[in-house]
């Protein structure tokens, strides 16, 4: 088992920057892919971000040149640094991790909410 704390959600306005921070903690050997997901108010959770072990990253058009994901593999955390935040960037953000095998773990979650 593989468990995801998240933090740093909160509250900015258009244009402004958060920075997230997940930090795993379990069977952490048989994971591959780490990333970032949201979910906004009756939409489907989105991939906005994912890495893996060897630093090969994916982002989500919306997204490309504004946010940033990075991991340090030693401290098993994983990173979304957030700029030129807008509204529809607005949405509950979760930490996941991916094991070789296709199996998802998920954290609790974090809002981050852009006002206009």
């Amino acid at each position: 088992q593989v468990q995801l704390v998240e933090s740093g959600g909160g509250l900015v306005q258009a244009g402004g920057s958060l920075r997230l921070s997940c930090a795993a903690s379990g069977s952490m050997f048989s994971i591959f892919v780490m990333g970032w997901y949201r979910q906004a108010p009756g939409k489907q959770r989105e991939l906005v971000a994912d890495i893996t072990t060897g630093g090969r990253t994916n982002y989500a058009d919306s997204v490309k040149g504004r946010f940033t994901i990075s991991r340090d593999n030693a401290k098993n955390a994983v990173y979304l640094q957030m700029n030129s935040l807008k509204p529809e960037d607005t949405a509950v953000y979760y930490c996941s991790a991916r094991s070789l095998g296709s199996v998802f773990y998920w954290g609790q979650g974090t809002q981050v909410t852009v006002s206009s």
